[in-house]
């Protein structure tokens, strides 16, 4: 090799050590800002809240049946309970419908569908998940309401049934693609000891290739009703803004999120009682939804390890 040819090489090395030692610093800096995001959001939530646990008792908060912040006098209350059974109430209604058409879907692409098909309808739920969810909002307002006012006449125009029933589709996409990554992971040596058995490839799907992938399959039904638990646009048109504690899915009811965009919407004034709700629901909120993610990763570490 020619003396030219040695310094370029040199260089050459040298720019790869550069960059070796660049890039990790560049990447950290990136996921330490990720970092204190999250740890910045959690510090606001409990420093704001704090203005509102100072007045009202967390034990009131937590056992309230009624929740009428925005009144005044006598008549207001902070029972967050109405809040949070409006959100289990549609998001039990949203995984009756999500979790079976979720989960065949997936099945489907994984064990049944031909190549073809599969390269088609797996970007066709991609595209069906990054639709916003106003639009959600408005089919669930305009289409399903009217059209289960036809079979249900006792039926609000705002109810929690249209919005469980729309945020249900919203997620059917999330837990058909994750369910159906879940399953595809599955090793194909699995499946084919199981045909040699002579299994139908409808008892390999369902007892062979189920069960293998369950902690796939049982994450993406935690992650999406996480999803549908923080959803806000859908149920905020939707369901409606009254704060009832009932379990009558035909009635209106408020959610978590819902509440938090009306206040936010609205005059209240900066510092006060009313104010403050914002923030001590919002808390609730996120420790919800990072418990369901937490179970999430714990019901996929579980089953993995079973499994190996």
């Amino acid at each position: 090799m020619t003396e030219k040819g040695q310094r370029l090489d040199l260089k050459k090395k040298k720019s790869i050590l550069s960059s070796d030692r660049i890039m990790p610093m560049i990447l950290a800096i990136f996921a330490g800002i990720s970092v204190l995001t999250t740890i910045g959001i959690v510090i606001i939530l409990i420093t704001e809240s704090s203005g509102f646990f100072r007045q009202v008792p967390f034990l009131d908060f937590i056992t309230g049946t009624k929740w009428t912040p925005l009144f005044s006098g006598s008549q207001q209350s902070f029972g967050v309970l109405p809040l949070v059974a409006g959100t289990l109430m549609i998001t039990g209604i949203a995984s009756v419908v999500a979790l079976p058409i979720g989960l065949f879907s997936g099945i489907y692409l994984s064990e049944y569908a031909p190549a073809r098909v599969r390269a088609v309808l797996k970007p066709v739920l991609e595209v069906l998940a990054g639709i916003p969810t106003i639009v959600y909002g408005f089919f669930a307002l305009t289409f399903v309401t009217p059209m289960l006012k036809h079979i249900i006449p006792d039926l609000n125009i705002f109810n929690a049934l249209s919005a469980g029933i729309v945020v249900g589709i919203m997620i059917i996409p999330m837990i058909s693609s994750l369910s159906e990554d879940a399953m595809s992971a599955v090793p194909r040596s699995i499946r084919d000891a199981a045909y040699a058995l002579g299994a139908t490839r409808l008892e390999v799907a369902l007892k062979v290739v189920v069960p293998a992938a369950l902690s796939g399959i049982v994450a993406s039904f935690v992650l999406g009703l996480s999803r549908a638990i923080g959803e806000t646009m859908i149920v905020a048109m939707a369901s409606g803004g009254l704060a009832n504690l009932t379990w009558n899915p035909l009635e209106s009811m408020q959610t978590l999120t819902a509440y938090i965009v009306m206040v936010a919407n609205g005059d209240t004034t900066h510092g006060t009682v009313e104010y403050y709700t914002i923030y001590a629901v919002g808390l609730l909120l996120f420790i919800m939804t990072l418990l369901m993610n937490i179970l999430a990763g714990y019901i996929k570490r579980k089953f993995r390890e079973e499994y190996r």
